[in-house]
């Protein structure tokens, strides 16, 4: 049975389940039928989203096969076409299959921000701009709130990472689900083992960058990352290969903490790629 947010709607309850309901909330109107294949990868992306939303719109859906008159009223000529409707009148609309980024831009337009994703966006900020705990702490509230998004998770890790706390982030970043956040994940992974090691005293001290090595991420550890990155880019000027590449997939790591806002990321990336080509 689907939740409220959820319906199939006819011509004898579209004035009701659409027009009149969004005058409250927006809904956002999916035109199928059972033939058309496009519509079958179209409709479950919408209902996954609704169902993330909780309820910020009703998503309803019209068989075109079934009511026909509703088709010609608002024009599909193709399908899936999509059509939000807010305060009883159509206000965007799309049609085909497009890309689930472009779907959830198409919705964040027609829909008030939710109260979750606004504690999503504080967190984000709050990351952007290094705050790491106070992050780390927003982040574990949605978590607890079973607001496992893809965004969320890797939030945590890199507010964990940020504190040195690579132990904790680790478990996270191995068991990262599939999404457009996984390489970003992945990118993270040596930076966290290197973290996790050092933390145990366990990073490997026969090689005569070691000790190079062990101090830079003991600074990025205390949140020195411009000076580990300087000191990783020393050790990479000497052995471009030191350890099969640890030392520059955690560069690599370091930058993706800092973000590609930061200013330093372009700055490092440009010093990196020297060493490197």
């Amino acid at each position: 049975m689907s939740p409220d947010f959820i319906v199939d709607v006819t011509e004898a309850d579209f004035e009701y389940e659409v027009l009149q309901y969004s005058q409250n909330i927006p809904v956002i109107v999916d035109f199928w039928a059972s033939w058309c294949q496009p519509c079958k990868v179209l409709g479950p992306l919408l209902e996954k989203l609704a169902y993330e939303s909780r309820g910020a719109f009703r998503l309803a859906r019209v068989d075109v096969d079934r009511n026909p008159n509703l088709a010609i009223r608002y024009n599909v000529r193709s399908l899936p076409t999509v059509i939000a409707f807010s305060q009883s009148q159509p206000v965007s609309e799309f049609v085909g299959v497009l890309p689930e980024a472009r779907v959830r831009e198409f919705l964040s337009n027609v829909t008030p921000p939710s109260p979750t994703q606004l504690a999503i966006e504080k967190a984000e900020s709050l990351l952007a701009q290094g705050q790491w705990a106070q992050s780390e702490k927003m982040f574990r509230q949605l978590i607890e709130q079973e607001i496992l998004q893809p965004s969320v998770l890797l939030g945590l890790a890199m507010s964990l990472l940020g504190q040195g706390k690579g132990e904790e982030a680790l478990p996270i970043l191995q068991n990262f689900p599939a999404s457009r956040q996984f390489a970003q994940a992945e990118l993270l992974i040596p930076y966290a083992q290197a973290l996790a090691a050092y933390t145990h005293g366990d990073l490997p001290d026969d090689h005569d960058l070691d000790p190079a090595f062990q101090n830079c991420i003991r600074l990025a550890a205390r949140g020195n990352i411009p000076a580990a990155l300087d000191g990783l880019i020393d050790i990479l000027r000497q052995d471009r290969h030191y350890r099969d590449d640890i030392a520059r997939k955690v560069a690599l790591g370091l930058l993706e903490l800092l973000g590609e806002e930061n200013p330093l990321t372009r700055q490092y990336r440009s010093e990196l790629a020297s060493v490197l080509f």
